[in-house]
């Protein structure tokens, strides 16, 4: 009974093994084969080998040509956020260009008139450097446009600050120069109603006589003969006549280091020596000495430089106004002297 037992049991073990055969085309028939270990092994990695390759290829397969929801929420919220970035760096450039526009005008004029020396860029930028926090950004990919619009606002807010210090400072200056602000030029020397159009504004022009490019150090104002011309702040009358090129014209002292200078005019309503207030008459539009047409030429000039007359209207333009001739200034390409 027991020997019974073990030749079942050793007839059942056979039975589970495999079997392999191969066919013999010369015999006709099948036949047996035993394989070695070693080709058991191979024909199992080859077998996996080649189910992982078809996994990998029907899972790329999968992977791009199946749009899954998820996928299509991410890309539409990637989509979304760039379209806000963008925007948002458009925007910081409107800002800083405001605000660099601001600070010209706060050294090139505001500081001048209250006899401040400017800000230089070293202390308007003072303690401007990237901070410790956007070092995570750096090391991550697909984010330039995000450092770029952080870089640009951390220097809007390093320049509102330093701006607002200036204008602190120069406030605590004008409650003590009362008098000085009465003498800077500060109206435009011909009213408003009165003007044609902006003919020329600062800086370098075409010559209309010479037909070469030149360095107009003022503002020209074409209106009609006869116009009335009015100073532009409280000062001195200097010369009141006759200048080469100028024609009739009148240059009036303001005190402060400044000067004004009223040229073409047709006639001359003051005398040297003369005081002046502001927005008093002094002559009248002309089309004397080198001149194209009837105009005012005017010039404002500090510690005898030429300044760009139009950050000196500030008393009798709005906002709106001051950008529209600034707007006339820049598009004015030739000169009418």
């Amino acid at each position: 009974m027991q020997n019974y037992d073990k030749t079942t049991n050793f007839a059942t073990a056979m039975s589970k093994k495999k079997t392999f055969y191969r066919y013999n085309p010369v015999t006709e028939n099948y036949e047996r084969v035993y394989p070695s270990r070693k080709e058991k092994m191979w024909a199992v990695a080859r077998q996996t080998t080649i189910g992982a390759v078809i996994g990998a290829g029907l899972f790329m397969l999968a992977y791009y040509l199946v749009d899954f929801p998820r996928e299509r929420e991410l890309v539409a919220a990637n989509e979304k956020l760039e379209a806000q970035f963008s925007t948002l760096n458009r925007r910081s450039d409107e800002a800083l260009a405001v605000m660099r526009d601001l600070a010209a005008r706060d050294n090139n004029f505001y500081r001048v008139v209250m006899q401040a020396e400017p800000l230089s860029d070293a202390a308007r930028y003072a303690g401007l450097e990237r901070q410790r926090n956007y070092e995570a950004l750096d090391s991550m990919t697909d984010l330039s446009l995000v450092r770029t619009v952080s870089d640009k606002l951390d220097l809007l807010d390093n320049m509102v600050y330093h701006q607002i210090k200036s204008f602190d400072f120069l406030k605590s200056q004008a409650a003590t120069m009362s008098d000085r602000i009465s003498h800077i030029p500060a109206i435009q020397p011909i009213s408003s109603k009165f003007l044609k159009t902006m003919a020329s504004g600062y800086g370098y022009r075409h010559d209309p006589i010479y037909g070469t490019s030149k360095f107009h150090a003022g503002m020209d104002f074409s209106a009609a003969i006869g116009t009335p011309v009015y100073a532009t702040g409280d000062g001195t009358v200097k010369v009141a006549g006759w200048e080469s090129g100028y024609g009739n014209s009148i240059d009036i002292d303001h005190g402060f280091n400044y000067l004004t200078r009223y040229a073409h005019l047709s006639e001359i309503l003051v005398k040297p020596g003369q005081a002046v207030k502001r927005g008093d008459l002094i002559g009248k539009v002309g089309n004397t000495g080198k001149s194209t047409g009837p105009h005012l030429h005017y010039e404002v000039r500090h510690r005898g430089e030429p300044q760009n007359p139009v950050n000196y209207y500030f008393m009798d333009l709005t906002p709106e106004q001051y950008d529209e001739m600034i707007r006339q200034a820049e598009n004015a390409g030739h000169v009418m002297d």
